[in-house]
């Protein structure tokens, strides 16, 4: 009889969280295709769903917090919905007259913020809480003792009863461009779309050593530049590609690192770059497929030493190619059926070449996709797939209008405080003269403000802090603002947080922090990468580059990480000797170098180790 009451409990608790994501993710469709018809209302209502649904999801009813949660949150749930419309209120009020509010509201701004910070912590851990509570500690702190010494009423004022705290620039453009696309995900994933791609991932790589653990690189890299989570991309995708990578004989903590890292590599894969394409070109007024073609060597180069790892650990591990009889074989269907994911992301450049927005991009996009899986997919004729596919985007969209609350509440205390000067002072300071020590201490700063935040409010976050640190040191705004990203998405496969690869254990029966470890081993080009925007930017395509400069760049890149990788993997034909393995990293290292005579001295080292590898191995 309890098990039966809690049964009812839980699915009374689903029924109306479920209610509110479809609410939404539909509303989010509405604003995408009508465009902003009051921001005051549009931006409302969005943060209201969105906190509703994080309180109003089903509690864990075994859990000694039980009693608490089953009345608590749906009082405080209630309580933020009064406070936004009292907000809605006096915001419309003030477009018309001029009014005094009173120091009643601010203190119920305060109290918006605690739910704010709280919904953070529940969703995103202590990193972001830290973050936030870090702020705002900072704000309100008196300056004698090292704060900004800023008055709680201005705080309350500035970041609640304006257009640049809670409701600033990041849930202003996750409204208007991002939840649009978001629905699309969730349309292609529950329509049978993923699958297809998956197929065809199996049959491109099922000819090369360890091909099932390319496949699963190749379909996060597709999957990955449509979503807006690496997290997500490793949980969606991961249950099928980590169980398949572990019985073609990689160990379980490799297994899970292949997917964090490949779907962590889907937020840097244009077209979409896990929509990211569109805020920075929105924040750097940068045009976006300047953007997107400036990314597209990186990327590619990210993947190829993804691919360069899971071949020598492949060798190392004596894992052959999946056998003839069992690889993927694909028909003229599946052919046909794979334009269910082309021909949205076609129409997504076409539309922004056009000169439209990216939110029409994402508007047209969602259409086509679900026309196209109509016709395409009998199975996605059922309502109740439709309907699944407005859940699931719900879901993802609460939680990250959560976190771009909290995100803009710190960019606007930023702002407010001039934190982020006294930030690039200080580094400036640490680093003298030294721009690679500027750039590593950056990095550092990049990686543990990104820590347990998707790749959008990290980038956000990112450009407003470390944006002007960049630019003061003379690096052009492209090579600048993919550096901040690059170090954002990385976070989430570096410790101590490294969410995609925890995500990935369990999947993979492995440790968590085994599992990071070795996601930042396959990870390694990739945060060397950034450093090539700075001394290299020619690898971005489009500062006048000389071709023999690019050229040279891929050379150096790409020996440096076939260097860094047998390296780290102590195997090339055969295994290495911990001397041999130390040269290789050290030559690679001085591959990467800026300097033309250590990359050449670099790169003749790590060809005279690999020719002598070659004739052993051909000697044995």
């Amino acid at each position: 009889m309890k098990a039966a009451l809690k049964n009812i409990q839980r699915n009374s608790w689903k029924f109306v969280a479920d209610a509110v994501a479809v609410a939404l993710a539909g509303f989010a469709v509405y604003v995408a295709g009508q465009g902003i018809f009051d921001t005051i209302i549009v931006y409302g209502t969005t943060v209201s769903l969105a906190v509703a649904h994080s309180f109003f999801a089903p509690p864990n009813l075994d859990s000694r917090w039980a009693a608490v949660h089953k009345f608590a949150h749906p009082a405080l749930g209630l309580l933020f919905l009064w406070l936004i419309w009292r907000w809605m209120g006096i915001m419309l009020e003030q477009e018309e007259f001029f009014i005094s509010i009173s120091e009643f509201d601010f203190a119920l701004a305060w109290v918006a913020f605690a739910v704010i910070g709280y919904l953070t912590w529940r969703q995103f851990g202590l990193p972001m809480l830290a973050v936030y509570a870090t702020a705002i500690g900072y704000a309100v702190l008196p300056s004698g003792f090292g704060g900004a010494g800023l008055d709680w009423s201005s705080i309350a004022d500035r970041q609640w009863f304006t257009t640049d705290g809670v409701f600033g620039r990041p849930v202003q453009v996750v409204t208007t461009v991002v939840l649009v696309f978001v629905v699309f995900g969730a349309v292609m994933q529950h329509s049978g779309a993923g699958a297809v791609l998956l197929k065809m991932a199996f049959a491109a790589t099922g000819r090369v050593a360890g091909g099932p653990a390319h496949a699963a690189i190749v379909a996060s890299a597709m999957f990955g530049t449509m979503s807006g989570s690496a997290i997500a991309n490793v949980v969606s995708t991961g249950v099928f590609t980590i169980p398949i990578i572990k019985k073609a004989g990689f160990k379980p903590r490799f297994a899970g690192a292949v997917e964090a890292t490949a779907s962590t590599g889907g937020q840097i894969m244009p077209p979409v770059m896990g929509v990211v394409a569109f805020i920075m070109a929105d924040v750097t007024a940068i045009p976006y497929l300047l953007i997107i073609l400036a990314a597209l060597l990186p990327a590619l180069f990210y993947y190829f030493s993804l691919f360069t790892v899971v071949l020598v650990e492949a060798r190392k591990q004596g894992i052959g190619a999946v056998p003839p009889e069992l690889r993927q074989t694909l028909e003229a269907s599946d052919w046909i059926k794979s334009l269910a994911f082309w021909i949205p992301l076609a129409i997504i450049v076409l539309v922004l070449a056009t000169g439209r927005t990216a939110q029409n991009a994402g508007f047209f996009a969602l259409i086509s996709s679900f026309a196209i899986n109509l016709v395409l997919f009998p199975e996605f004729r059922k309502p109740r797939l439709w309907l699944k596919s407005l859940v699931t985007a719900g879901r993802t969209a609460a939680s990250l209008m959560v976190v771009v609350a909290s995100v803009g509440i710190v960019i606007g205390l930023v702002n407010m405080s001039g934190i982020g000067l006294a930030f690039a002072d200080a580094i400036r300071e640490m680093s003298g003269q030294s721009l690679f020590l500027a750039l590593v201490l950056v990095m550092l700063g990049c990686l543990v403000m990104g820590m347990g935040v998707p790749s959008v409010t990290a980038y956000l976050l990112l450009a407003l802090v470390m944006g002007p640190v960049l630019e003061n040191l003379g690096i052009s705004k492209i090579s600048a603002h993919l550096f901040m990203l690059y170090f954002g998405v990385l976070s989430v496969v570096t410790p101590p947080v490294a969410l995609a690869a925890f995500a990935a254990a369990p999947i993979a029966n492995a440790g968590p922090m085994e599992t990071a470890l070795v996601g930042v081993r396959l990870a390694f080009t990739g945060f060397a990468i950034p450093f090539f925007f700075v001394y290299r930017p020619e690898i971005l395509l489009i500062d006048g580059f000389e071709p023999v400069e690019l050229v040279w760049s891929i050379i150096c890149l790409a020996v440096g990480s076939w260097g860094a990788t047998t390296g780290l993997a102590r195997y090339e034909f055969s295994r290495l000797s911990l001397p041999a393995s130390g040269v290789r990293l050290i030559a690679a290292l001085a591959v990467l170098t800026p300097e033309t005579w250590s990359s050449i001295a670099g790169a003749l080292v790590i060809a005279a180790a690999f020719a002598t590898e070659a004739m052993r191995s051909r000697k044995r």
